[in-house]
């Protein structure tokens, strides 16, 4: 972490101009440049008292310019990336086996990542960065910076890692959060009813909610932002991708369906939560979103979705598109052949990123609807 701090510390202090049309060069991915750290400084690192390493960034002019298009404060970045006690190490590896930081202000996420994975990021870098130019409100993972660090030795490796932002930074408490594919075969938490909290991530075969959106959100939610999206990672091979949703319940209420979903906000409650300009500077697409959630209750085993109920409880959002850096490789393709053999070729996650595509949204569309009701 603390060779982390030290490259990112250095990059970020040599902050050039940013021009929004980069050249085709700035996307190569041998548009990398290498910084040695000896403990005892040099002419361009400080001293330090971490092992000899050296410093890689991956086209630095992309991703400083992709910061300043997420509106990142160049200040701001480094200070939460960079301050004392600034990064805290997530409880265990993922799936994936890579290893998590959290900066303490939870704006940030850091990733360990796969030489696979970093090849991707990079092929899909020039597609990635006119998507997010030409959509501000895109629901795909924000990438702020793609590193590397490797130690003094021949035999030490290197270690590269992604730096994104963080869906859940919030001042309210994450209640429920689900990763949602469209893909049922695996797809339900393994835990006990009893033992699933906050920080349970559940499934698609675990959703017991429709989210009911507001007219203008969920036009700009379908039409102009999930299937723009989509499309994208579709052109890029990209599948095995999930919408990260997270819920803040306002108020008390039985979440798991065993009595009535009981809270409510009266209509000027919510006119005057909605018309709050405070609140109104920190609502977009897919963070400190309003809505209604209707409990619903899985009669069939084949629901995709399970029977709305009527009950209703308000909630906050916050979702967006993570994990869209895997492509339907050869290794996905062979996956996807032998499940096939063993299970329906429709239910299982290694599917091609057409298909992959077809089957999420109709999913989410499912899983997320037009509020009609105006209460």
């Amino acid at each position: 972490m603390l060779n982390l701090q030290l490259g990112i510390r250095h990059a970020v202090g040599r902050q050039g101009q940013v021009i929004l049309d980069l050249k085709s060069s700035a996307f190569d991915p041998k548009e990398k440049v290498w910084t040695k750290f000896p403990p005892e400084g040099s002419k361009y690192t400080p001293p330090h008292n971490s092992s000899d390493f050296r410093w890689k960034d991956y086209c630095p002019k992309v991703f400083r310019t992709l910061r300043k298009l997420f509106k990142v404060d160049p200040a701001d970045y480094m200070l939460s990336l960079c301050g004392d006690e600034a990064l805290r190490e997530l409880s265990s590896p993922g799936k994936s086996g890579s290893f998590f930081y959290l900066t303490n202000d939870d704006r940030y996420m850091i990733k360990t990542m796969k030489k696979s994975e970093v090849k991707i990021l990079l092929k899909m870098l020039p597609a990635y960065y006119n998507h997010v130019r030409a959509f501000e409100d895109t629901l795909v993972t924000k990438f702020f910076g793609l590193h590397c660090v490797k130690l003094a030795g021949a035999n030490q490796k290197k270690v590269r890692f992604v730096i994104m932002g963080n869906l859940f930074c919030s001042d309210h408490t994450i209640h429920r959060r689900f990763d949602l594919k469209g893909s049922s075969l695996g797809r339900t938490t393994d835990k006990p009813l009893a033992e699933i909290d906050e920080y349970t991530t559940l499934k698609d075969l675990d959703l017991n909610f429709i989210f009911r959106l507001q007219k203008q959100w969920f036009q700009e939610f379908q039409s102009r932002q999930v299937d723009k999206d989509c499309e994208f990672l579709e052109h890029e091979k990209i599948m095995d991708y999930s919408l990260l949703v997270g819920v803040h319940f306002r108020g008390a209420v039985d979440i798991d369906g065993d009595e009535p979903a009981t809270p409510r906000l009266s209509r000027w409650d919510r006119d005057h939560f909605l018309s709050d300009p405070n609140r109104w500077s920190k609502i977009k697409l897919g963070a400190n979103m309003l809505s209604r959630a209707e409990l619903t209750i899985r009669k069939n085993e084949g629901d995709v979705i399970g029977q709305p109920t009527g009950q209703y409880c308000d909630v906050i959002l916050y979702f967006g598109i993570i994990d869209i850096l895997q492509d339907y490789d050869i290794g996905k393709k062979i996956e996807h052949a032998y499940k096939s053999f063993q299970y329906d070729s429709t239910s299982i996650s290694a599917v091609d990123p057409r298909q992959y595509s077809k089957r999420f949204k109709d999913f989410i569309y499912k899983a997320f609807q037009e509020d009609r009701v105006d209460s």
